[in-house]
């Protein structure tokens, strides 16, 4: 289907590709993986001709379409589910055209052709998709205009998937996405009946929705068969001896123990702590090929402050008066507490981590703390925030006033930063080295609870690693916001469900969580397809009722030259013209019976 014959392609006289070559098959479900910066974005720009070669060519099997997760959406006055349904071309021509044609037999046309294309199921096609995404029925009927950069991200990744290409081309699409509807997205990709190849730094949406793996290595591209673990067994037998391989294995596995040792027996945690030794079973020689290859960090030792940190009692938070979002929390969190927020988006879970982090005040009840309590925040969209004219080492210095540079440069060597990275203009930093330096600049104070707000969106898989690591060392508070599964799974120890204005424990694990949004998933489904019948039927019945229009007035024509004196003697006009009749007559009354038979 997709073929890469001889590639070549350099980028401000870095190489990404040298003279390889690649065939995909019709039907593939492809990751395309490799490390910050090594031109996954970049072979997306080739294969669409955003971007021309330097040799080789990319043939796209011809009559294939192919459609891409557009990086800019247009500020249009249109509605979330007619922004959706333009995207079908083709069909939003036709259903125009029918609305103002006056020609019988032109809008009968229009109606087979339509008919072809699926178009009376559209509408519940692409309101099914919008609502995965985590648009309700009254958000699909707003102007894509009143909602902001990430939520019209949303809308671009609905449109992407209601066209079904033939190659779908998926960047990052987790990015903008709660844990709620990146679970849809991973069924939705799991049945896509095409070819799609993604670009994410997920590796259980690797795991659950890919086939082959395409990874970009020394300017090449790589086949691997199988999902993204499949893929790092073949990789770690290829680049390590077994008995290195073994030895970091082990030295990784008790790494991962010591976290496990610390929850392990409470009774209150069991299940969770079930379900990550069930994970530490599953472990093999790959942990020790990621620990081994990913770009180690750390958070500073904090002062232990005593137990219990913060107390939340029947607090009320939001952002108007008299209108609180969160109502009547109880909530107590300790010195080690390993907190990861569940719920879809807009439900409070980053109005909760505002709150804990005294960027919201209270509305009313109390809230607790130690005196001594520092906090660290990190804020999914922070990045912005980071002057890009400075280095790293000019920012955590105006922090770092007192401290001599080579202390600083050694904070900043903690977070994976030498010194060429330290005095490297930030806006030239990959978006995952900036998420490190917010790291670094969020913990240099040694604080004793980390929140962090969706902080793997610019990682690859093999830094996402790495911070589990930073984590799991760590000896302060973590609470955590993330539709990363592995690393809710391997960082924290308690599920806190924030839903209906209400915060509560969740006391099953994360796999009981996935099946509660499926489940209710199915139930939405099950009420979108009652009305996806409704509006099928008004369908049927305006084509009915242009039908019967168009027979009655081809029949009352016949009837006139019935009896138009002219065509009196004229018998084979006159014979033609009753069977003709007698047809007209017999399909207008079946329509008109099945047009009664709509209506009950």
């Amino acid at each position: 289907m997709l073929e890469f014959n001889n590639i070549s392609y350099s980028i401000s006289q870095r190489k990404l590709f040298e003279n390889t070559s690649l065939l995909v098959p019709n039907g593939y479900h492809l990751g395309l993986i490799g490390s910050n910066g090594i031109g996954k974005s970049t072979l997306f720009n080739l294969i669409t001709k955003e971007l021309s070669l330097d040799e080789g060519d990319i043939k796209l099997q011809s009559n294939k379409s192919i459609g891409i997760l557009q990086q800019e959406i247009p500020d249009t006055q249109l509605t979330l589910l007619d922004f959706v349904l333009s995207g079908n071309q083709e069909q939003t021509e036709l259903l125009k055209e029918v609305e103002t044609s006056t020609n019988p037999d032109r809008i009968s046309e229009i109606y087979m052709r339509l008919e072809d294309l699926n178009a009376y199921d559209a509408p519940w096609k692409a309101s099914l998709i919008l609502s995965g995404l985590g648009f309700d029925k009254s958000q699909q009927e707003k102007k894509l205009s009143d909602f902001s950069g990430g939520w019209r991200m949303r809308v671009g990744l609905a449109s992407a998937l209601f066209n079904e290409p033939d190659l779908l081309l998926l960047d990052e699409p987790t990015n903008h996405l709660d844990f709620e509807s990146n679970i849809w997205l991973e069924n939705f990709l799991v049945n896509y009946p095409r070819t799609f190849i993604l670009i994410s730094h997920d590796r259980e949406a690797l795991n659950k929705t890919v086939d082959h793996i395409i990874h970009i290595d020394q300017l090449k591209l790589n086949i691997y068969t199988g999902n993204y673990d499949q893929y790092e067994n073949q990789y770690a037998q290829k680049i390590i001896g077994q008995q290195s391989l073994f030895e970091k294995q082990q030295a990784y596995k008790k790494n991962v123990m010591r976290f496990v040792n610390r929850f392990g027996s409470k009774a209150s945690k069991a299940k969770q702590a079930q379900s990550r030794l069930k994970s530490l079973e599953k472990m093999d020689l790959v942990d020790a090929v990621i620990s081994d290859r990913a770009i180690k960090f750390s958070f500073p030792k904090p002062e232990n402050l005593g137990s219990s940190i913060i107390t939340l009692d029947h607090v009320d938070v939001g952002y108007e008066i008299n209108k609180p979002i969160l109502k009547d929390i109880n909530l107590s969190i300790a010195n080690d507490s390993r907190i990861a927020l569940l719920g879809a988006n807009g439900n409070g879970k980053s109005t909760l981590i505002k709150l804990i982090s005294e960027k919201l005040e209270p509305m009313s009840g109390k809230i607790i703390k130690s005196k001594k309590l520092k906090i660290g925040y990190f804020a999914q969209h922070q990045s912005e925030e980071l002057e890009l004219d400075q280095t790293a080492f000019q920012v955590l210095s105006q922090k770092a006033l007192d401290q001599p540079e080579l202390k600083t440069r050694g904070i900043l060597g903690k977070f994976g930063f030498d010194k060429a990275k330290s005095d490297t203009k930030i806006g030239k930093l990959s978006g995952g080295e900036k998420t490190r330096l917010l790291f670094c600049l969020m913990s240099f104070e040694s604080p004793n609870i980390l929140l962090l707000d969706e902080p793997t969106n610019h990682l690859d898989i093999d830094s996402i690693s790495a911070l589990i690591n930073a984590l799991n060392d760590y000896e302060g508070c973590v609470i955590l916001v993330s539709h990363d599964t592995q690393l809710i799974e391997k960082v924290s120890d308690q599920l806190v469900l924030i839903k209906d204005g209400k915060v509560n424990n969740f006391l099953e694990d994360l796999e009981s969580y996935k099946t509660l949004i499926m489940d209710d998933k199915k139930s939405n489904r099950s009420k979108n397809k009652k009305e996806k019948n409704q509006k099928k039927n008004q369908k049927k019945l305006k084509k009915l009722e242009i039908n019967i229009k168009r027979l009655t007035k081809e029949k009352l024509n016949i009837e006139n030259q019935l009896v138009d004196k002219e065509n009196i003697s004229n018998y084979d006009l006159l014979s033609d013209l009753s069977n003709k009749y007698t047809e007209i007559k017999k399909d207008l009354e079946k329509s008109e019976e099945l047009w009664l038979n709509q209506q009950e």
